[in-house]
């Protein structure tokens, strides 16, 4: 019962608002412990299979979550419900990160780190909301937003 205790990750808020994050975090555990089919449709888990899945899935829920959910007694079904009901996350993520890819500029920023975090940041979201951001989108918006000055720089990077 100890390990119970533990979170492996944080767990789900009561607004939704860690929701694509705990998704992939749940997904990934689910799969690491060959549990990955109990929040499948078509499941071929066996109850006790589910039945860790469940407590898993709970265990890593908000408390008033949990209260909402409490008829829920199957991980398909708890995982359905609350997919309905968050899964909005992403059309709320998308637009600020497109935003933020969008006004990203290389000279706003103190260091090349500064501004490499920013970018993986951004470039993380976008992959979340399973939008694709390739090498060649990366370079090309970091030598296209190099302050005029650095034009001959941007041009000789290039090539």
């Amino acid at each position: 019962m100890a390990a119970l205790a533990k979170r492996e990750f944080a767990e789900l808020a009561l607004d939704g608002s860690n929701f694509l994050t705990w998704v992939l975090d749940v997904e990934i555990h689910l799969t690491s412990t060959d549990l990955q089919d109990a929040i499948k449709e078509k499941s071929t888990c066996t109850t006790t299979q589910k039945a860790k899945s469940f407590i898993f899935l709970r265990h890593h829920l908000n408390r008033n979550l949990k209260n909402e959910y409490l008829i829920e007694k199957d991980p398909y079904a708890l995982w359905k419900s609350l997919k309905s009901r968050f899964d909005q996350q992403t059309s709320l993520v998308l637009p600020q990160a497109q935003y933020d890819w969008l006004n990203l500029r290389f000279q706003d920023f103190k260091s090349v780190t500064e501004y490499n975090s920013a970018l993986h940041k951004i470039v993380s979201q976008l992959k979340l909301c399973k939008q694709n951001v390739s090498d060649e989108d990366l370079i090309e918006k970091t030598l296209s937003t190099f302050h005029a000055n650095n034009l001959v720089l941007q041009q000789q990077y290039r090539a």
